[in-house]
């Protein structure tokens, strides 16, 4: 799976210049986009081979994860379980399925759900919580929450094609570790990668070593998470705005907004040489906009337009 690499132009770039180009990842599918189907694609090739019936992954209400495995395993004819962060979503499922696009679609593609309370969720990878899931569902593939473990590694590998050989420098936000992990090592000599973590903290760094020995061609720009994983501000949302109109790419706020926000930040700060041509990674994500905007809705703040 190839996609295509369209280039954005914004007054800055001309002003610094500096080339930008957006790799888009999000055009793979219309529900399982971007390293969603990258991370995907070779667990459920191993789950088949393993002759299982079902995957079971871990998510929060709003994972990107979530949906797109319920829809990559009803396309792949596989049951979909998911372990969902938050009990009290599980109170009123009606509600919750009418407040909650990302848990509606997953529920609507044949997953189903376990709620269970953010204490357990932490211990959700111990031996005794999967026997209880298996003794409640039967024998499935085990998904890591995000999606991240060395298959998933191995997608992110393919991410780049030849002709991306070009550009001097690849930016991909930074989730679980495993799409930058898998782009660090198909880089070529010459090439750098600028990760932009959507999460506070220091221990990201320490996933990415877990799947890569390369430790001279990547960087973590670790001042663009605005306060955290779904954190946001004013600012990120008029820039998300901003940029979907000028350049007519939508991003998410999660991942993507942060990233594009880093970038376009970086390029004013001079951080980038003239000449320098950039690519960015789209990872995808959209479909978690249509949540994130009911919230930004209830707290009388702007939303994300659509195009």
């Amino acid at each position: 799976m190839i996609t295509k690499n369209q280039q954005v132009f914004l007054p800055i770039l001309e002003d610094k210049k500096v080339e930008l180009f957006i790799k888009r990842e999000d055009l793979i599918h219309p529900e399982v986009s971007g390293n969603k189907f990258r991370k995907l694609k070779y667990n459920i090739a191993e789950a088949k081979k393993l002759k299982k019936k079902s995957l079971l992954t871990f998510g929060g209400a709003f994972s990107n994860h979530i949906a797109a495995t319920a829809v990559a395993g009803k396309l792949t004819g596989l049951k979909t379980f998911g372990v969902i962060r938050g009990d009290e979503l599980g109170l009123n499922l009606k509600k919750t399925l009418e407040e909650n696009a990302t848990l509606r679609e997953a529920h609507e593609n044949g997953m189903k759900f376990h709620f269970i309370s953010r204490e357990l969720y932490r211990q959700k990878t111990s031996f005794g919580f999967i026997e209880k899931m298996k003794n409640k569902w039967g024998d499935f593939y085990l998904v890591p929450e995000g999606g991240t473990n060395c298959l998933a590694v191995e997608g992110c590998e393919e991410i780049l094609t030849e002709e991306d050989a070009l550009f001097d420098y690849v930016c991909s936000a930074v989730g679980t570790g495993g799409t930058i992990s898998g782009i660090i090592k198909s880089l070529k000599k010459h090439q750098k990668v600028l990760g932009f973590p959507a999460l506070k903290g220091s221990f990201l760094s320490e996933e990415i070593k877990k799947y890569t020995i390369r430790k001279d061609n990547w960087k973590l720009q670790k001042n663009y998470h605005f306060g955290g994983y779904a954190k946001y501000n004013e600012e990120l949302i008029t820039f998300i705005n901003d940029f979907s109109l000028e350049t007519g790419v939508l991003l998410d706020p999660i991942y993507t907004g942060k990233m594009l926000f880093g970038i376009v930040d970086l390029i004013k700060k001079d951080h980038f040489e003239k000449g320098t041509k950039i690519l960015a990674v789209h990872t995808g994500g959209l479909q978690g906009i249509d949540g994130f905007n009911k919230m930004l809705s209830k707290k009388g703040e702007q939303i994300i337009k659509s195009l």
